[in-house]
């Protein structure tokens, strides 16, 4: 089988039931995400997916470097600041290997059309990191008309420049992959490509197509505490599930389907107004709803349709299943901490042990999963779950199991005492806080 084309989707802060294959319900306009649950019921559906973190910049440093981001300086913020603009050390280091520039440097074209949250340039971008081409805003989130982030400053660009160019921003992002799989189609050279599509849909603020009228009060504060609602976040995601649909009628008017992997996922777990069910929390919490995540693969020439993995798996493992898929060597000096998913890609059925460890800066929260086992710690209170028993994380077994706690305690102290400290000027980034809105 000759090298896939690569396509990496990732949703920003989208809830693990906000998809109808994952068991969200029908908006008042009909289903919200018919693209994507069909891609799903023709490919592999992961129902044990998790974000490497509840929040989006370190998930995207474990995504790229394949490892755990709390090795890097930049993941320790949480997340990184549009404030950190200039700043020569919250970002993703040119140097260091990444997912892009391992795949480049193996004969794949590559590009990102979407979010980059790694850095800002000079010092940091994504044409410095191994990608050839870059659409897109380099801070967390944007205005979906004026594409100002949260400081009021423009933030859209092309390459390394600011780009000036009307439209709804997921609009904007779904024609430029278009373009871009049409352009590789066309292509004299025929060598593969790997396209991080990363989408800024559904984070705030709250607009749909027909909300421009929001974005002169929204575009010096996006974080939109007085707006939004359940029937407008739905439409955001069906906005970009129209775009996936867009993208996957190319492929196939291209020829290209059949032999491109489409992997799509969440950077963390849903916001204000998604749906978790039946998982607790969302961003920012080391509960169930903030970092377990849909996980869809579709390969029509490798996974067959209607497959579904109970595998538990991270963001990081990804990218270290694409490398291994591409035959991409990885550097000795930056060992990968994900774990190839290929043979669980081949065979659903196929399962291994895969111990998965958490830390956050925020609430001095700490989690571990283990085969159905889930040890947490938040503001200095131990649990002990069995999920496959309580994915709702209600009934705490830590008196019930007390010596399999402390074997999970001492196995996260473990872990924990092979990665840097968290460095003393982290910062947590919240924008809001419970006198905003009630707890959930």
């Amino acid at each position: 089988m000759s090298r896939p084309n690569i396509i990496f989707i990732v949703a920003d802060d989208l809830g693990f039931a906000d998809l109808g294959c994952y068991g969200g319900r029908d908006a008042d306009f009909g289903p919200v995400s018919p693209c994507i649950d069909r891609m799903a019921a023709n490919g592999l559906r992961l129902t044990q997916g998790y974000a490497n973190s509840p929040v989006c910049s370190p998930t995207r440093f474990a995504l790229m470097t394949g490892r755990y981001q709390y090795r890097l300086r930049g993941g320790a913020d949480e997340p990184i600041s549009s404030k950190s603009k200039g700043s020569t050390v919250l970002g993703l280091a040119p140097e260091h290997p990444t997912l892009p520039s391992l795949l480049k440097a193996h004969g794949y074209s590559t590009a990102l059309i979407g979010k980059w949250h790694l850095g800002y340039p000079p010092a940091f971008g994504p044409l410095k990191s191994g990608y050839e081409e870059f659409f897109g805003p380099m801070s967390g989130g944007v205005d979906y008309f004026t594409h100002c982030s949260n400081t009021g400053a423009h933030d859209l660009y092309w390459g390394e420049h600011a780009h000036q160019e009307e439209g709804y921003l997921t609009d904007l992002i779904s024609q430029r992959a278009v373009d871009y799989v049409q352009r590789m189609s066309n292509s004299t050279n025929r060598q593969p490509y790997f396209l991080s599509l990363h989408y800024t849909a559904p984070h705030w603020p709250w607009e749909t197509r027909d909300d421009e009228a929001v974005a002169e009060a929204t575009k010096s504060n996006i974080f939109h505490l007085d707006g939004g609602n359940i029937e407008t976040y739905r439409r955001m995601i069906h906005h970009m599930d129209e775009g996936i649909g867009l993208l996957i009628q190319a492929l196939r008017d291209t020829g290209q389907l059949d032999n491109s992997l489409i992997i799509f996922t969440s950077d963390n777990g849903g916001e204000r107004f998604s749906d978790n069910w039946p998982l607790v929390g969302g961003k920012m919490d080391l509960t169930e709803g903030g970092i377990r995540v849909p996980w869809i693969a579709h390969w029509p020439k490798a996974i067959p349709p209607k497959s579904v993995s109970a595998q538990q798996c991270l963001t990081m493992d990804w990218t270290a299943t694409i490398l291994d898929i591409a035959g991409a060597c990885v550097s000795a000096n930056y060992p990968l901490d994900g774990v190839s998913l290929l043979d669980v890609l081949k065979n659903p059925k196929h399962i291994f042990d895969r111990p998965m460890f958490w830390r956050m800066n925020h609430r001095g929260q700490r989690a571990m999963r283990s085969g159905p086992w889930k040890y947490l710690r938040v503001d200095g209170n131990d649990y002990l779950f069995n999920l496959d028993n309580d994915a709702r994380e209600r009934a705490n077994l830590a008196h019930k199991e007390p010596g399999r706690l402390v074997a999970m305690q001492k196995a996260w102290e473990a872990w924990e005492s092979t990665m840097p400290p968290i460095p003393q000027d982290a910062t947590v980034n919240i924008g809001y806080s419970y006198k905003d809105m009630p707890q959930r």
